[in-house]
């Protein structure tokens, strides 16, 4: 079966069945998993419903791998970590490692760069490993709309770490808590909050923090802000699983502190998983995506409707003219829908 689907294409006139998605991925052609993944992300109503199919196909073949979120603001070095930090796991832990790297898209154009598998060339040519940049097309949470589905895949794919690599916006990606095991916050050594972008609300739900680019210059501002980020965390109530966040330093660039890193995940993961918080914390997840999944559903309900459609221009218009009110127009088009 895995020659059969090696052979097979994508294409408008021989699409793959959800199975046949299925298989290959399982088979670990990385090949169909990207196109699985493109799939998911298609507006298109038939790649849809194949992809519906897809995960409910994948999912009971999911959850294996520890899933890591990555945060912190641009030019932190997230890009560099991740790759220094998922070579790491590949040839010192013999870990299958898959990136979701998710780039901003610009409000402007809709577009979006997608160069972070450039950014980490070492680890995209490594058969271990698994790098898929996504736009985060206009998500705040940091994350693109299909993160959650594109985990499971990458989950059946085998692959046993799933590092989430965010866009580094700020408060608005504190949602990206809510797919993943561990969240790491990269921090900068000598640069304040104003400066950095990070507010107390990430710093609260970060489960490892670590000052990156402690080399060189740095090494001696990272000690001290160690010691900084140590004090802050105590002011903070404390975490209902029982896990206290750890501060420690790494070089991305210079490949040291990246095993540290993997001992405090590893750490966390026995923990959590021994008083029980670390299902507690994926039932939670599924809740979340539940909920998430409804109301992306309504809302593309409501802009597909015709009669909406036909009446939102008029509407638009007269709100732009100040002759209507949004609160008054949206509460006739949510009428309109209804009816």
């Amino acid at each position: 079966m895995k020659n059969n689907i090696n052979k097979i294409k994508l294409n408008a006139r021989n699409p793959l069945t959800a199975k046949e998605y299925f298989s290959a991925i399982q088979n670990g052609n990385r090949a169909i998993l990207s196109k699985a993944i493109t799939l998911v992300e298609s507006t298109n109503q038939k790649h849809q419903k194949i992809a519906e199919e897809l995960i409910e196909l994948c999912l009971p073949h999911s959850g294996n791998s520890i899933r890591i979120g990555v945060t912190g603001v641009p030019g932190v070095g997230k890009s560099t970590l991740i790759e220094s930090f998922g070579s790491y796991l590949i040839e010192e832990k013999n870990k299958k490692v898959a990136v979701l790297a998710i780039d901003p898209s610009s409000k402007k154009s809709g577009g979006s760069i997608l160069g972070d598998k450039t950014r980490m060339n070492n680890l995209s040519i490594n058969d271990n490993a698994f790098i898929r940049p996504s736009p985060s097309s206009g998500t705040l949470g940091g994350v693109a709309k299909t993160t959650r589905e594109t985990t499971i895949l990458c989950e059946t794919a085998g692959f046993d770490v799933v590092l989430i690599e965010t866009v580094g916006v700020g408060q608005s990606e504190i949602e990206v808590k809510s797919m993943v095991d561990f969240f790491l916050l990269l921090m900068l050594a000598g640069a304040g909050d104003e400066l950095q972008g990070i507010k107390r609300g990430i710093m609260e739900i970060a489960d490892g923090i670590f000052i990156n680019k402690a080399d060189g210059e740095n090494t001696k501002k990272a000690r001290l802000a160690i010691q900084e980020y140590k004090n802050a965390i105590h002011l903070f109530p404390p975490n209902l699983n029982n896990w206290i966040p750890k501060v420690d330093s790494c070089s991305a660039i210079e490949n040291k502190g990246v095993d540290r890193i993997w001992e405090v995940i590893e750490s966390f993961k026995n923990l959590t998983i021994s008083n029980g918080s670390f299902h507690e914390n994926r039932k939670k997840q599924a809740k979340f995506w539940l909920e998430h999944t409804i109301q992306e559903s309504v809302k593309s309900l409501f802009y597909t409707d015709e009669k909406v459609a036909t009446k939102l221009k008029e509407l638009e218009n007269d709100v732009l003219e100040g002759n209507l009110s949004p609160f008054k127009a949206a509460k006739e088009l949510v009428s309109i829908f209804k009816s």
